[in-house]
């Protein structure tokens, strides 16, 4: 009899994706809920995306790969955006966003489909500050991911330059009018291309982020300017020593939108965090190669924090 093979590669699973919905606010986030056939109530990872993105954008990608190695994932869109509830619509708002990540904690936590006791975050750019916000918050959490997070909104902002900053000024002013006057929002570009005025302009945002809209569905390219202050303060990397449980940073050593230096610098201070860093840019994380190793690590790491923690025994 053969010696049994110890470099046999671990189960695959078959993967179904269930379109499902959960309150927040005074609307609802829609959802992906992303299990692995045959595993019995998995434990399950939430994944929430960056500034103006929906789950449509590769969140699946990674859900797929996550549930192929037995961890469900429940991916979402925040309200006002996509095919989530709210108006007015491209409403932007760190506070609600964060309420959005408590309300899909809540739904992954009470999912019959689930083990609710096997909780883990993910967040990428934007929702990778989130991410670490969120686990600072929640120490039941056995696990996070924060990839190319955004932590600093000061340093993001002086990474836009001060032209930039300029030019969108006079449109954050109007919509804080428009806010007061009961008006429709003044919207302000997602992406745009270099030197003109938007939340992202460096050289690679633009076909960056386009690149991760599928093939035909129609992305609205703005959000309500008066966002821009609450990014501009938001800097959720000093939360990182605080958060309790294993965290994994993936960081791009060549980060257009969240300079790398300072993300390090405050990631190295989470008491049990992990920090790979690769040389793909901001936007190449989603895609081809650089996506291909960010799975596998992120895989991993979800694999050692989650499929070895008990289970909930009712």
């Amino acid at each position: 009899m053969s010696k049994a093979d110890s470099t046999a590669q671990p189960t695959r699973y078959k993967v179904i994706r269930k379109d499902t919905r959960f309150e927040s606010g005074e609307t609802y986030c829609s959802a992906w809920l992303h299990l692995p056939v045959g595993v019995k109530r998995p434990p399950v990872v939430v994944l929430g995306h960056g500034l103006g993105a929906v789950r449509e954008m590769r969140l699946d990608a990674y859900s797929e790969r996550f549930a192929a190695a037995g961890i469900a994932s429940l991916s979402f869109t925040y309200r006002y955006f996509g095919d989530s509830g709210g108006t007015p619509r491209q409403l932007m708002s760190v506070n609600r966003q964060l309420e959005d990540w408590d309300a899909a904690l809540d739904f992954a936590k009470g999912c019959a489909e689930v083990d609710g006791s096997r909780v883990a975050v993910w967040g990428s750019s934007f929702g990778g500050g989130h991410a670490i916000t969120v686990a600072s918050r929640h120490p039941e959490l056995l696990a996070a991911i924060s990839q190319c997070p955004f932590t600093d909104g000061f340093a993001s902002a002086t990474a836009l330059g001060l032209s930039s900053m300029l030019k969108i000024t006079p449109v954050v002013l109007r919509d804080f009018a428009a806010k007061l006057l009961n008006r429709p929002p003044v919207m302000v570009p997602i992406f745009a291309a270099p030197g003109s005025p938007a939340l992202m302009n460096a050289h690679d945002a633009l076909d960056g982020y386009l690149a991760l809209v599928p093939k035909g569905m129609h992305f609205v390219n703005h959000v309500a300017a008066r966002v821009i202050p609450e990014i501009a303060t938001y800097r959720p990397g000093r939360l990182a020593a605080k958060v309790a449980m294993p965290i994994l940073f993936c960081v791009s050593e060549t980060d257009t939108v969240t300079p790398p230096e300072q993300t390090i610098a405050f990631v190295r201070k989470a008491p049990h965090g992990e920090v790979k860093l690769y040389s793909a840019g901001h936007f190449a994380f989603y895609l081809g190669e650089a996506f291909e190793q960010l799975a596998a690590d992120q895989t991993q790491f979800l694999t050692r924090h989650l499929l070895a923690a008990p289970r909930l025994l009712i």
